[in-house]
C-alpha cells in the first residue's frame, strides 16, 4: 500500500480502520492532492496527503483540524470533491476568487475553501451551522443521503459534480429502485458561485444492474462513483 495507518503523528485517526475512499488530483505545477477518509472506528475524518509521484505519500492531517478552533476536527467527514478544471487535455486544481473550493459530506452536500489545499474552512449557514448546498429528496434515488463523488470540473454548463445517492429504507424511499440502492446522479453548479445549483439529475444515470454489483456483502446493490479521468477524448468514471 502507498497509504496505510502508520506510526506517524496522525495514527490516532487512521488505526485500527485505515486509510479509505482517496480522490486524487493535480496541481499546476504537479502537486498530486489526495481528500481521503481517515477511519479509526470512531468518527470518520476527511484527511489530506501531497505526493509528488503518486507512491510516497506525505499526511497533513484532517482537513478541518484547525478551521473555526476545531470545531469540525471530531465532526463525522468524508467524500472530498476538490473542484478541477481543463487546461488542455490536463485536469488541474481550479481557483474561484482566488481560493480552492471541495464539495464533501456523506449526509447532504456541504462546500469548504482554503488557500494551500491543507487547512480547509466548511461554510456556514446564517445559524453558523454547516450550509448544506445540497440535500435528499423524498421518493428520489436520493432519499436517504448525497454523497459527493469524483474530483468536480468546470465545463462549459459549469461545475460537473458527480454524486452518490442512497435510496432511503422507509416511507421516503423512492419505488423504481430498491430501498438502500446506491446509484450515480449529477448536479451542475455556477462556476463563478459554487453554492449555487444550476441543474440537478431527477434521477440516476448509472444504477446497479451486473451481478457482482446486486450480490454480497451489500445485496441493495451499489455503484459508487469516485474517479474521473479524462483520456483521449473520453471520460472514464
Amino acid at each position: 500500500p502507498v497509504l496505510y495507518p502508520d506510526s506517524g503523528e496522525f495514527l490516532q485517526y487512521d488505526y485500527p480502520g485505515g486509510c479509505e475512499d482517496p480522490r486524487v488530483v493535480l496541481t499546476e505545477d504537479g502537486l498530486y492532492v489526495m481528500a481521503y477518509t481517515a477511519w479509526n472506528q470512531d468518527v470518520a475524518r476527511l484527511s489530506i496527503a501531497f505526493s509528488r509521484d503518486l507512491i510516497h505519500w506525505e499526511k497533513q492531517g484532517p482537513a478541518f483540524a484547525k478551521a473555526l478552533d476545531g470545531r469540525y476536527l471530531d465532526y463525522w467527514s468524508k467524500s472530498g470533491s476538490i473542484i478541477t478544471r481543463m487546461i488542455g487535455d490536463q485536469q488541474v486544481v481550479a481557483k474561484i476568487d482566488g481560493k480552492y473550493w471541495m464539495y464533501w459530506g456523506e449526509r447532504f452536500i456541504n462546500l469548504a475553501w482554503s488557500e494551500d489545499l491543507v487547512e480547509w474552512h466548511p461554510t456556514l449557514d446564517e445559524d453558523g451551522e454547516l450550509k448544506a448546498i445540497v440535500e435528499p429528496r423524498a421518493n428520489s434515488f436520493d432519499s436517504h443521503l448525497t454523497e459527493c463523488g469524483p474530483p468536480a470540473v468546470i465545463t462549459e454548463e459549469g461545475i460537473v459534480l458527480l454524486y452518490n445517492g442512497k435510496n432511503a429504507e422507509g416511507a421516503d424511499a423512492a419505488d423504481e429502485i430498491p430501498k438502500g440502492m446506491y446509484s450515480v446522479g449529477k448536479i451542475v453548479f455556477d462556476a463563478e458561485d459554487p453554492e449555487k445549483v444550476l441543474w440537478r439529475s431527477d434521477t440516476y444515470f448509472l444504477k446497479p444492474t451486473l451481478p457482482h454489483e446486486i450480490t454480497g456483502q451489500y445485496k441493495s446493490g451499489t455503484t459508487f462513483a469516485e474517479g474521473l479521468v479524462y483520456y483521449k477524448s473520453k471520460w472514464f468514471l
